[in-house]
């Protein structure tokens, strides 16, 4: 799997500019609009409307008895002022997002006499569903405390009426300490479709063939042109091959892209379940993928030494990195290496058996690698923030048990990689904005004032300056020159994460709105048209420009449709993360099972009124809790960012270093409990 840029943050809530508007003569309008409910744990969420994009917030005495995914109809309540988003209110549940949940099941008033209970509650895993689902002992399938179940539910209940849900067990999974079981209920407790339908299948193996000389007769035949694909040892698709070469003063890159469109075709079944699913989800254990592994890892991979269609990028470049002359055109190509990031990695670093191995190819990758340095250097010149920070790789064994967890390796390799897709995609994104065309942009808005003013005071008691614009707002530049100040310090990597945090969430949107985070005016996802629904919408919309059949009532269909394709592929996108989130935690509390009583150097990461959070070099992060600290009674200092001892002054603050040992893992609330070292006291 190719991760690129980290576009993992923290959503922030703006106003409204409509919602909640008024009429010249000063009345509130009586807006009515649909959209997605997100609810959030606390019991309160927030729809963002089809029609406007606007992000209204909804109390949560006006839920009633909307879930987490629904589609409801909302009406506003209360417009937009003083900074805060309008308030509106649920009036009614258009289409549900799940009618099953997963969760452990509870047992309750069990009987002295006969050891049987006369009901159980079902907890969901996924903390989005806030209210336990209550299952009559007639209903529960027999269902042990503990037990990882699904329920049915047959009664959403009412949070204004203090109803809860009710349900039938469907399912009753296991024990969650078995391997499998644990990946499973979490993929369950979000919905996640985990198979194929036949129709969807038949499909899929009926529009499988190769491509034959009528394919390919139209295109721009790149098949005698060097061109390797780069990805993890453990990758199957390969979505994005590379060529480079010389002509004259310039430098010509190719970014070729599986043209996926050419066979999930708009309306057919392929298309509908990739519309459902929005994207691959690439879990510790398996991979639940967009399309079927026949068109995945089959037709649409580009395998080496196989004619494969493409839409291609091709881009001249001057000795600069500076983007000359661009052209988007449909292809075939023919890969002639299946490379990876490790062996490409050797190549750069001189490794002579490797070179040996690949001779025909070295020179391309050496020319692409200083390619890739002077791409990169423009971004950074621009101010783009490369927040670079750690992500774990998890091992797990033949059973499916963690028995490792290990930085993963960021080099020249997967960087090269990551500067070409970026340059496409917004080469791509210029292309079709400068046209006004109907699009897909992958946008990024700078972050909020209130959160740069939190960073700003926070990086000053380390001795750093954050410098603020008028706004009290900061420049990318701003932020990438903090980051690169931080650099080989002991705050390095918690002031990375703090400037993370301190980001929107990036998104899509039919508007070309620029994307902060890479300082980039334009930006679109081209590049993972097998793993992502918006990279295969906006392949169509290419080819029909390029084949001149983007017509007036193709444009208005475009118009029609893009504001849903981009509002339900982020909110799936924001789901995929969820899932993948939880399952590396969760794998990461099994793996320190084996390790209670070792311990660690770490970094401590958060500091609340209940606990001090401590992060591990291999990414693990667990809490001390406050409650447990029996030296003395130690309080949260908010403003320094720190708990302090009221009898000792002993403090822990954001930031520090600390030593811990490690107390409990326990799955079934995936918490890590540790303790401060007794040296380090």
């Amino acid at each position: 799997m190719k991760k690129g840029y980290k576009e993992k943050k923290r959503i922030k809530h703006k106003p409204g500019k409509q919602a909640g508007g008024t009429h010249k003569s000063g009345k509130q309008k009586s807006l009515k609009y649909t959209g997605i409910f997100q609810a959030v744990q606390a019991g309160f969420g927030f729809v963002k409307t089809d029609s406007t994009g606007e992000e209204l917030f909804i109390p949560r005495d006006c839920v009633h008895s909307a879930m987490h995914g629904d589609t409801v109809e909302v009406k506003v309540i209360h417009p937009a002022r003083g900074g805060k988003s309008a308030e509106a209110d649920i009036t009614r549940v258009v289409e549900r997002g799940t009618d099953s949940v997963v969760g452990t099941f509870e047992a309750g008033n069990i009987s002295r006499r006969t050891g049987e209970m006369s009901y159980g509650f079902v907890v969901p895993d996924n903390k989005h569903y806030n209210d336990d689902i209550f299952v009559s002992r007639e209903r529960s399938k027999g269902a042990k405390e503990g037990d990882k179940v699904v329920v049915r539910i047959t009664d959403y209940g009412n949070k204004s009426r203090g109803h809860k849900p009710e349900g039938i067990i469907t399912e009753i999974l296991g024990d969650i300490y078995t391997p499998g079981v644990d990946i499973t209920s979490i993929v369950r407790g979000y919905g996640l479709p985990e198979r194929f339908t036949k129709e969807v299948l038949l499909e899929a193996e009926r529009v499988t063939h190769p491509a034959d000389e009528t394919d390919i007769s139209e295109r721009t035949d790149f098949r005698d042109r060097m061109t390797v694909t780069i990805d993890g040892d453990d990758s199957k698709d390969f979505d994005d091959a590379v060529s480079l070469y010389r002509k004259g003063e310039a430098w010509v890159l190719g970014v070729h892209i599986a043209d996926v469109s050419e066979y999930v075709k708009e309306h057919s079944e392929l298309d509908k379940e990739a519309f459902k699913r929005g994207t691959s989800v690439y879990l510790p254990d398996r991979v639940i993928p967009m399309l079927p592994e026949v068109l995945s890892n089959g037709i649409c991979s580009l395998n080496p030494d196989e004619e494969r269609l493409t839409l291609s990028c091709v881009m001249k470049l001057d000795d600069k990195g500076r983007v000359k002359s661009s052209k988007i055109v449909e292809g075939v190509i023919r890969s002639r290496h299946r490379m990876t990031y490790a062996n490409v990695q050797r190549i750069l670093d001189g490794d002579e058996a490797v070179r040996k191995e690949y001779e025909d190819v070295v020179p391309m990758l050496e020319d692409m690698n200083r390619v890739a340095r002077l791409i990169r250097s423009r971004r950074v010149k621009h101010g783009a923030i490369d927040f670079d920070l750690p992500e774990a790789d998890i091992i797990l064994d033949e059973s499916g048990k963690a028995v490792d967890v290990r930085l993963h390796d960021r080099n020249d390799a997967t960087r090269l990689i990551e500067d070409f897709m970026l340059m496409a995609n917004a080469v791509v994104a210029e292309t079709f904005a400068v046209m006004h065309m109907p699009f897909i942009y992958r946008i990024h808005d700078e972050p909020d004032a209130d959160s740069i003013r939190e960073l700003a005071y926070f990086v000053s008691g380390f001795g750093y300056h954050l410098k603020l614009k008028k706004d009290e707002n900061a420049g990318s530049k701003e932020l990438q020159k903090l980051i690169k100040d931080t650099e080989g310090t002991e705050a390095e990597r918690l002031i990375r994460s703090l400037a993370l945090r301190a980001m929107k969430q990036a998104g899509y949107s039919t508007e070309c709105k620029g994307h902060y985070g890479l300082a980039m005016e334009y930006y679109t996802h081209f590049t993972s048209p097998i793993r992502r629904y918006p990279d295969l919408q906006i392949h169509r919309i290419i080819k029909e420009y390029l084949r001149n059949e983007l017509t007036g009532k193709r444009i208005s269909h475009y118009h029609e449709i893009l504001g849903k394709v981009a509002e339900q592929s982020g909110f799936l996108e924001r789901r995929a993360d969820d899932v993948e989130r939880d399952a590396d935690k969760l794998k990461m509390v099994e793996y320190m099972t084996g390790h209670i009583g070792e311990e660690y150097d770490g970094i401590i990461s958060g500091v609340t009124d209940w606990g001090i959070y401590v992060e591990l070099p291999n990414c693990i992060e667990g809490m001390i809790p406050l409650r447990d600290m029996s030296d003395d009674y130690y309080e949260l200092d908010d403003m320094r960012h720190q708990v302090k001892g009221r009898a000792t002054g002993m403090t822990y603050r954001l930031g520090g270093g600390i030593r811990v040992k490690i107390i409990r893992a326990d799955k079934l609330s995936c918490e890590i409990d540790m303790a401060v070292a007794e040296q380090d006291r």
